[in-house]
């Protein structure tokens, strides 16, 4: 009898011993499942119109994935796979969406100007995964352009709302009661920002005494209609002029020449796009009176220390890389999606991560305070540093943040 007890217990602590190795087993098979790395696809433009605006924030965004696989997320790393969209070619961008999802990205980084994104955004959108732009500057990354999937859509890029607001708010502080507006229509950022100052700055008592429009000539080829735009606002004297549209672009630095040529001393103020001092003329007279608000300081006068440090970084490595401000929202993208993933407890899943988003008030990131709503998708409360060019040199001159996002047409 007690050698038949002794066995029937060897086969209980055998048959336990079995047990437990194989819940050790499983533990650590779902804990190497949940250390998988979560893998950022990204499109990005790599010879088009918006790669000045995404290789920065692709650079800027690995060294700050760099310093966050330091610790990991929840024992995880963040691996980046990227592929290029080649500009404005459709079918290129498709295809490259395709293979960021055949490679198992968890979430689909896109180009920074909604249209030129749409084919990357509907392939990740229909994939059910998170979509996220590092600029895109309008309200139109989300469901007001894609409908119900679209709520799986952000960008960590000012929107156009709040930007235009804030500018009219330094134009209000600076006494430029009048403004001549000179919308570029060649894409539909410029026009919204300037339409949205417009809405803001005649709700702080403003006048607009002119506006008109153009178009810029590396888009629309052989435009030359920022020549009569420049020529209207000469006729047509306010305290200040303003217009968006980008340096990369061929209007910007003509439409200045014609206005000072002119004897136009008025003040000129631009957003982000007029960022940088790149598009400078080498020769010939020197850009003055000329103000931006941007993300960041790309000139070593940022408030923020960390954004200083990681512009001379990107500026070592490559000079172009830290060309504008604009290079924080990659490493804003970034640091917004690692809070979003630790807000859902670890999830991937597109519409949880989204649901998250959409709560985000005042998350801190690289570029500051980032908030977004169920109608907003696009950043707004951020603030902005504000720089003038004087010389073609560029001064700081502070901060503001927008008090009011007003609705304006483009909205």
């Amino acid at each position: 009898m007690r050698v038949e007890m002794r066995a029937r217990w060897a086969l209980v602590i055998v048959a336990t011993a079995a047990l437990v190795l194989a819940a050790t087993a499983a533990a650590r098979t779902h804990s190497s499942a949940a250390k998988k790395p979560i893998v950022i696809g990204w499109a990005y433009d790599n010879k088009g119109p918006m790669q000045p605006f995404d290789t920065p924030a692709l650079a800027a965004a690995k060294i700050e994935a760099a310093k966050i696989n330091k610790k990991g997320v929840d024992g995880r790393k963040i691996v980046i796979k990227t592929c290029k969209t080649q500009g404005d070619d459709s079918t290129t961008s498709k295809t490259c969406a395709d293979k960021l999802i055949s490679e198992h990205a968890n979430v689909i980084f896109t180009t920074c100007d909604v249209n030129l994104a749409t084919p990357v955004v509907k392939e990740s959108l229909k994939h059910h995964l998170l979509t996220i732009a590092p600029c895109i500057g309008t309200d139109l990354m989300g469901p007001k352009t894609f409908g119900k999937a679209g709520k799986l859509a952000f960008s960590f890029g000012n929107v156009a709302q709040d930007e235009g607001s804030a500018m009219a708010e330094l134009a209000w502080k600076h006494g430029w009661k009048t403004a001549d507006l000179a919308k570029d229509t060649t894409i539909n950022y410029f026009g919204a920002v300037v339409s949205a100052f417009k809405a803001r700055f005649q709700q702080l008592g403003g006048k607009i005494k002119y506006e008109t429009t153009y178009q810029d000539p590396a888009l629309v080829q052989g435009s030359t209609n920022f020549h009569n735009a420049a020529s209207g606002v000469e006729q047509h004297p306010a305290d200040v002029i303003v217009t968006v549209t980008s340096g990369s672009y061929g209007a910007q630095l003509p439409f200045i020449t014609d206005l000072r040529t002119a004897g136009v001393k008025t003040p000129i103020l631009n957003s982000w796009a007029g960022d940088g001092t790149y598009w400078l003329p080498k020769s010939g007279p020197k850009v003055t009176n000329y103000w931006y608000v941007t993300y960041a300081n790309a000139f070593g006068h940022d408030p923020n220390p960390a954004v200083n440090k990681l512009a001379n970084t990107l500026r070592a490595a490559n000079p172009f890389n830290a060309a504008t401000g604009g290079f924080v929202a990659g490493p804003a993208a970034i640091d917004g999606l690692v809070t979003a993933i630790k807000r859902a407890h670890g999830s991937l899943v597109g519409s949880k991560l989204a649901a998250v988003m959409e709560k985000f008030h005042k998350v801190p990131t690289l570029s500051g305070n980032v908030s977004f709503s169920k109608k907003l998708h696009t950043v707004f409360g951020r603030q902005y540093r504000v720089v003038e060019i004087n010389n073609n040199t560029p001064i700081a001159k502070g901060t503001i943040t927008a008090k009011v996002v007003p609705n304006s047409p483009d909205s």
